[in-house]
């Protein structure tokens, strides 16, 4: 079991105030019209060491791969052919922001059929398509797999998924994606995490560098730039992206039942109060006892008698423990450890605090 507090013990050896950390405001938004494109696309990978799919389950690779042969100029139209060394696949990537026709992206290659792995394999040349329909790349090039797999007459064994695999730079960008950026007059910055106070702040850190009036504060994920017509806007806006602010959030306590882990922010508050916390285990035993026939006793039967025995262990506790005021992190850490209680136990008393109304914090249970 993963210790929840270990983590928060090693807060502890820090004396200061926790202290918030600024962040560069462009570590903090998005930038309209600044995205990505998705694309995707159906291909055949070939070479494979005998793991591709199997054509007889896999009519579409057959196809696929007859289609192919026909455009190189060899008709396989009434021949029987089960090659082994092909695969069906779906590429897809992500079109870069600003992506100029030429450059190069990374794909993703994954199988669709039967096959066994890529490892090895090469991925023929493969048409990238948008949500409009249009080919914007080109996808081509040795699939680089992350995974193993090995088998035997008896038994097999496989390490990773060998059926998925990446192609760094392996499409080259044929069209671009129609965006004039030094064509606008206004600019949003979308908050990644929306919230008042952070808004307002990088308002007033963009107003401080750029002039009075060039940012306003829409909404609490939502900042609104005025671009000026003499300055170019890219330039505007690698001046105010590296503006740094001190971002704001909720307090929230994170829990995650599975592994028993915890997770407490910087601003987590508890107020004055009291806990009692111990354990109840219950056991039962089951010894059933078989009674056997006295010798020589004509039509005797064995009889089991059921014999159980029950007990109830109950830890002996501390009484009532008082958790302080806390009004910084190492206190909150402090007050709670003080309890002496495993990472379990810890996730039912913050329940129990936040049921009291003594924990100032969005409490979130995964």
């Amino acid at each position: 079991m993963i210790r929840a507090l270990v983590l928060i013990a090693m807060c502890m050896l820090q004396a200061s105030p926790v202290l918030a950390e600024r962040a560069r405001i462009k570590d903090l938004v998005e930038f309209e019209g600044v995205r990505g494109n998705d694309l995707v696309g159906y291909g055949l990978v070939v070479g494979l060491d005998g793991t591709g799919d199997t054509l007889r389950n896999t009519p579409f690779t057959e196809e696929a791969l007859a289609n192919l042969l026909e455009r190189l100029g060899i008709n396989v139209s009434g021949e029987q052919f089960r090659p082994q060394n092909v695969a069906a696949v779906l590429v897809t990537g992500v079109l870069p922001p600003f992506a100029r026709t030429g450059s190069l992206m990374d794909v993703t290659v994954s199988t669709i059929g039967d096959a066994d792995s890529l490892l090895g394999g090469t991925l023929i040349m493969t048409p990238l398509n948008a949500a409009d329909g249009e080919i914007y790349a080109v996808a081509q090039g040795a699939v680089i797999s992350g995974g193993a797999s090995a088998e035997g007459d008896a038994a097999s064994v496989t390490l990773g998924v060998p059926t998925s695999g990446t192609i760094p730079a392996g499409a080259r960008i044929e069209r671009e994606i129609p965006f004039v950026f030094n064509d606008m007059q206004r600019l949003r910055l979308s908050l990644r995490n929306p919230d008042f106070t952070t808004a307002a702040r990088i308002e007033e850190a963009i107003n401080g560098r750029l002039g009075r009036g060039s940012a306003r504060m829409l909404d609490p994920g939502t900042v609104e730039i005025s671009l000026s017509e003499s300055v170019s806007p890219a330039r505007l806006v690698s001046t105010m992206e590296n503006l740094e602010i001190e971002p704001d959030q909720r307090a929230r306590v994170v829990i995650d039942q599975r592994s028993g882990t915890i997770v407490l922010g910087a601003d987590v508050r508890i107020s004055r109060v009291a806990v009692s916390q111990g354990n109840l285990t219950l056991r039962v035993e089951e010894a059933p006892l078989a009674i056997q026939p006295n010798p020589f006793t004509n039509g005797g039967e064995t009889v089991v008698v059921p014999r159980t025995r029950v007990g109830i262990e109950e830890e002996e506790g501390v009484g009532l423990a008082l958790v302080e005021d806390a009004v910084t992190l190492p206190e909150v850490i402090a007050g709670l450890n003080a309890l002496g209680v495993a990472p379990r136990d810890m996730i039912d008393i913050l329940k129990a605090i936040k049921a009291a109304g003594a924990l100032h914090a969005e409490f979130i249970v995964q």
